[in-house]
């Protein structure tokens, strides 16, 4: 009996994870100088419930910390590097969190991810 139940609790466990989803925007090509704005759509839990956070990942190189956004608050924290060259802007109505960043270069090539906050 306590196997099943803790199958049953790791069943429900995963099928709550599974529908917390942030879906971000496909992959796009700029070129130098131009402007580019990012969406990561929350989906499956209150948006202000957690924090966001960005990352990029450039090829070839470990992860890097962008910043993060106390959601609700459109209060966004930075990383040193990284002031004055992002900017992150939330749309709590319609649970969306935005990255952007402007006068780009080919320094700024990457796969960038947003990230949840756990508790």
């Amino acid at each position: 009996l306590d196997f099943l139940f803790s199958l049953l609790f790791i069943s429900i466990y995963i099928y709550f994870i599974a529908e917390i989803q942030l879906d971000q925007s496909p992959a796009v090509a700029k070129r130098h100088g131009e402007h580019v704005k990012i969406t990561c759509r929350i989906n499956g839990y209150s948006m202000t419930s957690y924090n966001i956070h960005w990352i990029r990942q450039k090829p070839g190189k470990a992860l890097e910390w962008i910043g993060w956004m106390n959601t609700g608050n459109n209060a966004a924290t930075y990383a040193d590097s990284m002031k004055g060259r992002f900017s992150m802007i939330e749309d709590v109505p319609s649970s969306t969190q935005y990255l952007e960043a402007k006068s780009l270069t080919t320094e700024d090539t990457a796969v960038y991810y947003c990230a949840r906050q756990t508790h």
